[in-house]
Protein backbone atom coordinates (compact mmCIF):
# COMPACT_ATOMS: atom_id res chain seq x y z
CA UNK A 1 0.00 0.00 0.00
CA UNK A 2 1.33 3.00 -1.06
CA UNK A 3 0.91 6.88 0.20
CA UNK A 4 1.50 8.67 3.42
CA UNK A 5 -0.51 7.13 6.47
CA UNK A 6 -3.03 9.92 6.41
CA UNK A 7 -3.80 9.07 2.73
CA UNK A 8 -4.41 5.03 3.49
CA UNK A 9 -6.67 6.43 6.60
CA UNK A 10 -8.66 8.76 3.94
CA UNK A 11 -8.81 5.76 1.86
CA UNK A 12 -9.93 3.02 4.55
CA UNK A 13 -13.67 4.27 4.05
CA UNK A 14 -13.85 3.08 0.47
CA UNK A 15 -11.85 -0.27 1.23
CA UNK A 16 -14.17 -0.71 4.10
CA UNK A 17 -17.10 0.12 1.76
CA UNK A 18 -15.88 -2.46 -0.75
CA UNK A 19 -15.06 -5.38 1.28
CA UNK A 20 -18.35 -4.79 2.87
CA UNK A 21 -20.13 -4.33 -0.23
CA UNK A 22 -18.99 -7.85 -1.52
CA UNK A 23 -20.00 -9.47 2.02
CA UNK A 24 -23.22 -7.41 1.05
CA UNK A 25 -23.72 -8.65 -2.34
CA UNK A 26 -22.79 -12.39 -1.32
CA UNK A 27 -25.79 -11.97 1.77
CA UNK A 28 -28.10 -10.26 -0.68
CA UNK A 29 -27.23 -13.12 -3.84
CA UNK A 30 -27.64 -15.65 -1.34
CA UNK A 31 -31.20 -13.95 0.09
CA UNK A 32 -32.04 -13.38 -3.66
CA UNK A 33 -31.64 -16.89 -4.71
CA UNK A 34 -33.63 -18.49 -1.42
CA UNK A 35 -36.71 -16.14 -2.35
CA UNK A 36 -36.81 -17.28 -6.12
CA UNK A 37 -35.91 -20.73 -5.16
CA UNK A 38 -39.02 -20.28 -2.43
CA UNK A 39 -41.03 -18.48 -5.21
CA UNK A 40 -40.73 -21.76 -7.65
CA UNK A 41 -41.54 -24.17 -4.62
CA UNK A 42 -44.52 -22.29 -3.53
CA UNK A 43 -45.70 -22.18 -7.90
CA UNK A 44 -44.77 -25.89 -8.31
CA UNK A 45 -47.09 -26.46 -5.01
CA UNK A 46 -50.21 -24.68 -6.24
CA UNK A 47 -49.88 -26.15 -9.49
CA UNK A 48 -49.26 -29.82 -8.33
CA UNK A 49 -52.20 -28.92 -5.64
CA UNK A 50 -54.42 -28.19 -8.30
CA UNK A 51 -53.72 -31.16 -10.85
CA UNK A 52 -53.81 -33.53 -7.40
CA UNK A 53 -57.54 -32.32 -6.80
CA UNK A 54 -58.14 -33.53 -10.75
CA UNK A 55 -55.86 -37.04 -10.41
CA UNK A 56 -58.09 -37.74 -7.18
CA UNK A 57 -61.40 -37.17 -8.22
CA UNK A 58 -60.69 -38.89 -11.69
CA UNK A 59 -59.84 -41.98 -9.46
CA UNK A 60 -62.88 -41.98 -7.24
CA UNK A 61 -64.76 -42.23 -10.19
CA UNK A 62 -62.79 -45.13 -11.66
CA UNK A 63 -64.22 -48.38 -11.36
CA UNK A 64 -63.78 -51.81 -12.00
CA UNK A 65 -66.08 -54.86 -13.49
CA UNK A 66 -64.59 -58.19 -13.70
CA UNK A 67 -60.89 -56.62 -13.29
CA UNK A 68 -61.57 -54.47 -15.95
CA UNK A 69 -61.47 -50.28 -15.91
CA UNK A 70 -64.65 -48.82 -15.97
CA UNK A 71 -64.44 -44.88 -17.30
CA UNK A 72 -68.39 -44.34 -17.67
CA UNK A 73 -69.04 -42.27 -14.53
CA UNK A 74 -65.51 -40.48 -15.64
CA UNK A 75 -67.33 -39.80 -18.97
CA UNK A 76 -70.53 -38.24 -17.47
CA UNK A 77 -68.71 -35.43 -14.40
CA UNK A 78 -68.02 -32.36 -15.01
CA UNK A 79 -64.31 -32.73 -15.07
CA UNK A 80 -64.10 -34.40 -18.82
CA UNK A 81 -65.55 -31.12 -19.82
CA UNK A 82 -62.69 -28.41 -18.07
CA UNK A 83 -59.49 -27.58 -18.06
CA UNK A 84 -56.80 -28.96 -16.49
CA UNK A 85 -56.92 -31.57 -18.92
CA UNK A 86 -56.63 -35.24 -17.66
CA UNK A 87 -56.41 -39.05 -19.68
CA UNK A 88 -56.64 -42.58 -17.97
CA UNK A 89 -53.83 -44.24 -19.45
CA UNK A 90 -53.15 -48.19 -18.68
CA UNK A 91 -49.32 -49.56 -17.85
CA UNK A 92 -47.32 -51.69 -19.70
CA UNK A 93 -48.29 -54.76 -18.19
CA UNK A 94 -52.29 -54.81 -18.67
CA UNK A 95 -53.82 -52.73 -21.27
CA UNK A 96 -57.47 -50.89 -21.10
CA UNK A 97 -59.33 -48.42 -23.27
CA UNK A 98 -57.82 -45.18 -22.79
CA UNK A 99 -59.74 -42.49 -21.72
CA UNK A 100 -59.13 -38.75 -22.67
CA UNK A 101 -61.28 -35.98 -21.00
CA UNK A 102 -63.26 -33.42 -23.63
CA UNK A 103 -61.68 -30.41 -24.28
CA UNK A 104 -58.45 -30.00 -25.51
CA UNK A 105 -56.38 -27.42 -23.11
CA UNK A 106 -52.67 -28.40 -24.87
CA UNK A 107 -51.53 -29.34 -27.96
CA UNK A 108 -49.67 -32.06 -26.64
CA UNK A 109 -47.45 -34.17 -28.66
CA UNK A 110 -48.49 -37.67 -29.30
CA UNK A 111 -47.34 -40.37 -26.59
CA UNK A 112 -46.08 -38.18 -24.04
CA UNK A 113 -49.27 -38.87 -21.69
CA UNK A 114 -48.95 -42.34 -22.33
CA UNK A 115 -44.80 -42.18 -21.36
CA UNK A 116 -45.24 -40.61 -18.25
CA UNK A 117 -48.22 -43.41 -17.50
CA UNK A 118 -46.19 -46.14 -17.92
CA UNK A 119 -43.19 -44.37 -15.65
CA UNK A 120 -46.11 -43.97 -12.76
CA UNK A 121 -47.08 -47.29 -12.85
CA UNK A 122 -43.86 -48.87 -13.11
CA UNK A 123 -42.61 -47.11 -10.03
CA UNK A 124 -46.01 -47.31 -8.29
CA UNK A 125 -45.30 -43.48 -6.89
CA UNK A 126 -47.25 -40.24 -8.02
CA UNK A 127 -44.83 -38.18 -10.24
CA UNK A 128 -44.78 -34.59 -11.19
CA UNK A 129 -42.81 -32.38 -13.26
CA UNK A 130 -42.42 -30.34 -16.57
CA UNK A 131 -42.55 -31.01 -20.14
CA UNK A 132 -42.92 -29.28 -23.10
CA UNK A 133 -46.36 -28.76 -25.23
CA UNK A 134 -45.84 -28.85 -29.02
CA UNK A 135 -45.59 -25.12 -29.48
CA UNK A 136 -42.58 -25.10 -26.75
CA UNK A 137 -44.48 -23.94 -24.05
CA UNK A 138 -43.65 -25.90 -20.54
CA UNK A 139 -46.80 -27.68 -18.92
CA UNK A 140 -46.72 -29.34 -15.34
CA UNK A 141 -47.87 -33.01 -15.08
CA UNK A 142 -49.12 -34.84 -12.39
CA UNK A 143 -49.62 -38.38 -12.84
CA UNK A 144 -51.19 -40.69 -9.67
CA UNK A 145 -51.43 -44.45 -10.53
CA UNK A 146 -54.35 -46.60 -9.66
CA UNK A 147 -54.28 -50.46 -8.89
CA UNK A 148 -56.45 -53.17 -9.28
CA UNK A 149 -58.70 -54.60 -6.34
CA UNK A 150 -55.67 -57.41 -6.09
CA UNK A 151 -52.70 -54.69 -5.47
CA UNK A 152 -51.74 -54.40 -9.17
CA UNK A 153 -50.93 -51.48 -10.78
CA UNK A 154 -52.63 -51.25 -13.85
CA UNK A 155 -52.88 -47.74 -15.10
CA UNK A 156 -52.43 -44.03 -14.16
CA UNK A 157 -54.71 -40.68 -14.05
CA UNK A 158 -51.80 -37.92 -15.82
CA UNK A 159 -53.67 -34.29 -15.44
CA UNK A 160 -51.27 -31.52 -16.86
CA UNK A 161 -51.94 -28.15 -17.09
CA UNK A 162 -50.43 -24.77 -18.65
CA UNK A 163 -47.34 -23.16 -16.75
CA UNK A 164 -46.89 -20.38 -19.20
CA UNK A 165 -49.13 -18.03 -16.42
CA UNK A 166 -46.74 -19.27 -13.38
CA UNK A 167 -43.57 -18.89 -15.26
CA UNK A 168 -44.20 -15.55 -16.20
CA UNK A 169 -45.32 -14.84 -12.22
CA UNK A 170 -42.20 -16.38 -12.11
CA UNK A 171 -40.39 -14.04 -14.08
CA UNK A 172 -41.99 -10.82 -12.89
CA UNK A 173 -41.43 -12.32 -9.29
CA UNK A 174 -37.51 -12.35 -9.70
CA UNK A 175 -36.98 -9.23 -11.35
CA UNK A 176 -38.40 -7.53 -8.36
CA UNK A 177 -36.31 -9.59 -5.96
CA UNK A 178 -33.37 -8.76 -8.26
CA UNK A 179 -34.42 -4.71 -8.52
CA UNK A 180 -35.49 -5.02 -4.35
CA UNK A 181 -31.72 -6.39 -4.25
CA UNK A 182 -29.51 -3.59 -6.05
CA UNK A 183 -31.66 -1.48 -4.40
CA UNK A 184 -30.58 -2.70 -0.94
CA UNK A 185 -27.10 -3.29 -2.08
CA UNK A 186 -26.74 0.31 -2.45
CA UNK A 187 -28.28 1.78 0.25
CA UNK A 188 -26.00 -0.54 2.30
CA UNK A 189 -23.41 0.21 0.25
CA UNK A 190 -23.69 4.08 0.65
CA UNK A 191 -24.80 3.51 4.11
CA UNK A 192 -21.73 1.75 5.34
CA UNK A 193 -19.36 3.85 3.20
CA UNK A 194 -20.96 7.07 5.43
CA UNK A 195 -20.62 5.08 8.67
CA UNK A 196 -17.23 4.28 7.91
CA UNK A 197 -16.07 7.81 7.14
CA UNK A 198 -17.97 8.79 10.22
CA UNK A 199 -16.05 6.31 12.20
CA UNK A 200 -12.94 7.30 10.54
CA UNK A 201 -12.87 10.61 10.64
CA UNK A 202 -11.86 11.33 14.03
CA UNK A 203 -8.59 9.49 13.27
CA UNK A 204 -8.32 11.72 10.05
CA UNK A 205 -8.58 14.74 12.64
CA UNK A 206 -6.19 13.35 14.96
CA UNK A 207 -4.01 12.61 12.89
CA UNK A 208 -4.23 15.47 10.72
CA UNK A 209 -3.84 17.11 13.73
CA UNK A 210 -0.30 15.45 14.53
CA UNK A 211 0.98 16.29 11.23
CA UNK A 212 -0.14 20.14 11.66
CA UNK A 213 1.79 19.70 14.90
CA UNK A 214 4.68 18.62 13.79
CA UNK A 215 4.59 21.25 11.00
CA UNK A 216 3.95 24.16 13.50
CA UNK A 217 6.95 22.78 15.87
CA UNK A 218 9.55 23.17 12.87
CA UNK A 219 8.22 26.40 12.18
CA UNK A 220 8.28 27.96 15.26
CA UNK A 221 12.02 26.35 16.14
CA UNK A 222 13.42 27.03 12.98
CA UNK A 223 14.23 31.11 13.79
CA UNK A 224 15.21 30.61 17.31
CA UNK A 225 17.60 27.31 16.63
CA UNK A 226 19.16 29.16 14.13
CA UNK A 227 19.57 32.72 16.20
CA UNK A 228 20.77 29.73 19.10
CA UNK A 229 23.47 28.86 16.96
CA UNK A 230 24.32 31.79 14.89
CA UNK A 231 25.23 33.46 18.65
CA UNK A 232 27.24 29.95 20.32
CA UNK A 233 29.31 30.78 16.65
CA UNK A 234 29.89 34.12 17.35
CA UNK A 235 30.60 33.18 21.60
CA UNK A 236 33.23 30.55 19.83
CA UNK A 237 35.13 33.19 17.29
CA UNK A 238 35.08 36.13 19.72
CA UNK A 239 35.36 34.39 23.22
CA UNK A 240 35.56 38.73 24.15
CA UNK A 241 32.11 38.82 23.56
CA UNK A 242 30.70 35.75 25.37
CA UNK A 243 29.30 37.92 28.41
CA UNK A 244 27.54 40.19 25.78
CA UNK A 245 26.25 37.23 23.81
CA UNK A 246 24.70 35.23 27.17
CA UNK A 247 21.76 37.27 27.86
CA UNK A 248 20.86 36.70 24.30
CA UNK A 249 21.22 33.00 24.29
CA UNK A 250 19.04 32.88 27.76
CA UNK A 251 16.40 35.15 26.19
CA UNK A 252 16.30 32.66 23.01
CA UNK A 253 15.97 29.58 25.23
CA UNK A 254 13.21 31.14 27.06
CA UNK A 255 11.46 31.61 23.73
CA UNK A 256 12.02 27.84 22.35
CA UNK A 257 10.66 27.15 26.01
CA UNK A 258 7.90 28.92 25.56
CA UNK A 259 7.28 28.05 21.72
CA UNK A 260 7.50 24.16 23.00
CA UNK A 261 5.08 25.18 25.95
CA UNK A 262 2.21 26.68 23.29
CA UNK A 263 2.79 24.21 21.21
CA UNK A 264 1.91 21.17 23.63
CA UNK A 265 -1.14 23.30 24.97
CA UNK A 266 -2.41 23.44 21.69
CA UNK A 267 -1.81 19.52 21.29
CA UNK A 268 -3.63 18.65 24.19
CA UNK A 269 -6.31 21.15 23.73
CA UNK A 270 -7.13 19.81 20.13
CA UNK A 271 -6.81 16.21 20.64
CA UNK A 272 -8.68 16.32 23.78
CA UNK A 273 -6.66 13.03 24.96
CA UNK A 274 -7.23 14.83 28.88
CA UNK A 275 -10.21 16.47 29.95
CA UNK A 276 -9.85 20.08 31.36
CA UNK A 277 -9.12 20.73 34.78
CA UNK A 278 -12.01 22.39 35.96
CA UNK A 279 -12.48 24.26 39.47
CA UNK A 280 -13.98 27.56 40.43
CA UNK A 281 -11.64 30.30 39.99
CA UNK A 282 -12.40 34.21 40.83
CA UNK A 283 -11.62 35.41 36.99
CA UNK A 284 -10.84 38.90 38.14
CA UNK A 285 -8.42 38.06 40.69
CA UNK A 286 -6.60 35.65 38.34
CA UNK A 287 -6.40 38.72 35.46
CA UNK A 288 -5.14 41.04 38.23
CA UNK A 289 -2.51 38.07 39.19
CA UNK A 290 -1.55 37.88 35.54
CA UNK A 291 -1.44 41.48 35.23
CA UNK A 292 1.47 41.77 38.24
CA UNK A 293 3.02 39.13 37.21
CA UNK A 294 3.57 40.51 33.17
CA UNK A 295 6.09 43.36 32.97
CA UNK A 296 5.18 46.04 31.33
CA UNK A 297 8.44 47.59 29.50
CA UNK A 298 7.24 51.17 29.68
CA UNK A 299 3.59 50.68 28.77
CA UNK A 300 0.58 51.63 30.86
CA UNK A 301 -1.70 48.93 31.58
CA UNK A 302 -5.24 49.14 33.64
CA UNK A 303 -7.43 47.11 35.01
CA UNK A 304 -11.41 47.41 35.74
CA UNK A 305 -12.87 44.46 36.87
CA UNK A 306 -15.89 43.23 39.13
CA UNK A 307 -16.66 40.20 40.93
CA UNK A 308 -16.16 36.89 38.14
CA UNK A 309 -16.66 33.39 39.32
CA UNK A 310 -15.88 30.59 36.78
CA UNK A 311 -15.47 27.43 36.38
CA UNK A 312 -12.45 26.65 34.49
CA UNK A 313 -8.55 24.81 33.99
CA UNK A 314 -7.02 27.60 36.21
CA UNK A 315 -3.40 27.16 34.25
CA UNK A 316 -5.33 27.30 30.71
CA UNK A 317 -7.24 30.67 31.40
CA UNK A 318 -3.68 31.93 32.70
CA UNK A 319 -2.21 31.33 29.87
CA UNK A 320 -4.81 32.50 27.31
CA UNK A 321 -4.78 35.96 29.48
CA UNK A 322 -1.44 36.36 29.39
CA UNK A 323 -1.53 35.24 25.61
CA UNK A 324 -3.98 38.47 24.97
CA UNK A 325 -1.86 40.76 27.49
CA UNK A 326 1.57 39.82 25.70
CA UNK A 327 -0.09 40.32 22.16
CA UNK A 328 -1.68 43.95 23.26
CA UNK A 329 1.58 44.78 24.73
CA UNK A 330 3.67 43.88 21.80
CA UNK A 331 1.09 44.58 18.89
CA UNK A 332 -1.26 47.38 20.10
CA UNK A 333 1.10 50.42 20.06
CA UNK A 334 1.67 53.32 17.96
CA UNK A 335 4.97 53.50 16.50
CA UNK A 336 7.41 55.47 18.40
CA UNK A 337 4.77 55.50 21.58
CA UNK A 338 4.51 52.95 24.79
CA UNK A 339 1.53 50.70 24.45
CA UNK A 340 -1.77 51.59 26.08
CA UNK A 341 -3.88 48.76 27.11
CA UNK A 342 -6.61 48.45 29.18
CA UNK A 343 -8.43 44.88 30.56
CA UNK A 344 -12.19 44.77 31.84
CA UNK A 345 -13.13 41.91 33.30
CA UNK A 346 -16.79 41.55 34.06
CA UNK A 347 -19.71 38.61 33.77
CA UNK A 348 -17.32 35.70 32.37
CA UNK A 349 -15.61 38.05 29.71
CA UNK A 350 -11.68 39.09 29.78
CA UNK A 351 -11.91 42.57 27.24
CA UNK A 352 -8.52 43.55 26.30
CA UNK A 353 -8.49 46.58 24.39
CA UNK A 354 -5.27 48.29 22.93
CA UNK A 355 -4.51 51.87 21.04
CA UNK A 356 -2.74 50.13 18.18
CA UNK A 357 -3.39 49.92 14.68
CA UNK A 358 -6.42 47.75 15.15
CA UNK A 359 -7.61 44.60 12.57
CA UNK A 360 -8.42 44.73 9.42
CA UNK A 361 -11.58 43.53 8.92
CA UNK A 362 -11.22 41.48 5.83
CA UNK A 363 -8.59 39.93 8.17
CA UNK A 364 -10.55 39.75 11.72
CA UNK A 365 -11.80 36.16 10.94
CA UNK A 366 -8.75 34.72 10.13
CA UNK A 367 -6.30 35.97 12.89
CA UNK A 368 -7.09 33.69 14.97
CA UNK A 369 -6.23 30.87 12.78
CA UNK A 370 -2.31 29.03 12.75
CA UNK A 371 0.70 31.83 10.75
CA UNK A 372 -2.37 34.33 10.19
CA UNK A 373 -1.44 36.56 12.52
CA UNK A 374 -1.27 40.34 11.22
CA UNK A 375 1.11 41.48 13.56
CA UNK A 376 3.98 39.35 12.00
CA UNK A 377 4.51 36.54 14.60
CA UNK A 378 3.02 32.83 13.84
CA UNK A 379 0.02 33.35 15.78
CA UNK A 380 -0.05 30.66 17.77
CA UNK A 381 -0.57 32.63 20.91
CA UNK A 382 -3.88 33.72 19.82
CA UNK A 383 -4.90 30.34 18.49
CA UNK A 384 -4.06 28.88 21.77
CA UNK A 385 -6.99 31.71 23.24
CA UNK A 386 -9.41 30.44 21.04
CA UNK A 387 -8.96 26.64 22.01
CA UNK A 388 -8.85 27.84 25.52
CA UNK A 389 -11.75 29.38 25.15
CA UNK A 390 -13.72 27.11 22.87
CA UNK A 391 -12.44 24.03 25.26
CA UNK A 392 -14.86 25.98 28.58
CA UNK A 393 -17.59 26.36 25.94
CA UNK A 394 -16.81 30.11 25.48
CA UNK A 395 -15.99 32.18 22.29
CA UNK A 396 -12.91 34.76 21.08
CA UNK A 397 -13.93 37.76 19.03
CA UNK A 398 -12.10 40.41 18.20
CA UNK A 399 -13.19 43.86 16.56
CA UNK A 400 -12.33 47.49 16.06
CA UNK A 401 -12.77 50.17 18.81
CA UNK A 402 -14.36 53.20 17.50
CA UNK A 403 -11.35 55.87 18.74
CA UNK A 404 -8.84 53.00 17.29
CA UNK A 405 -7.15 50.26 18.42
CA UNK A 406 -8.02 46.55 18.63
CA UNK A 407 -10.06 44.66 21.23
CA UNK A 408 -10.06 41.08 22.25
CA UNK A 409 -13.13 39.79 23.70
CA UNK A 410 -12.36 36.39 25.41
CA UNK A 411 -16.00 34.97 27.15
CA UNK A 412 -16.20 32.12 29.67
CA UNK A 413 -19.82 30.69 31.14
CA UNK A 414 -20.37 31.39 34.22
CA UNK A 415 -20.24 29.44 37.72
CA UNK A 416 -23.57 28.88 39.19
CA UNK A 417 -24.34 28.70 42.64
Amino acid sequence: MTGSPLDRLRRLPVRIAAWSGAAVVLGVAVLGGLLIRADTTQREVRMDGELRRVTSSVMRLVHFDDGTVNTVGVSEDELSRGCPEFAILPGSTERFSAFVSGLDCLPMPAGVLEELAVRAVDSGRLRAGYVYDRDGGRVRYGVEPFRKPNGQFVGAVVAVRDAGDADAAHRRFALAVAGGCLLLLALAATGVHQLSVRAVRPAVTALEQQETLLADTAHDLRTPVAALRALAESALLNPDQRTALLPRTVDLAQRMGTIIDGVLIRARLAAGVEPLRREPIWLDQLVSTVVDETPAEGARVTVTTAPTWVEADPALVRRAIGNLLDNALRHGRTPGQAAVVHITVAGGRVIVADHGPGIDPALAAATFDRFTSTGGSSGLGLSIVRWVAQAHGGTLRVYNADEGGAIFEMALPEGVG
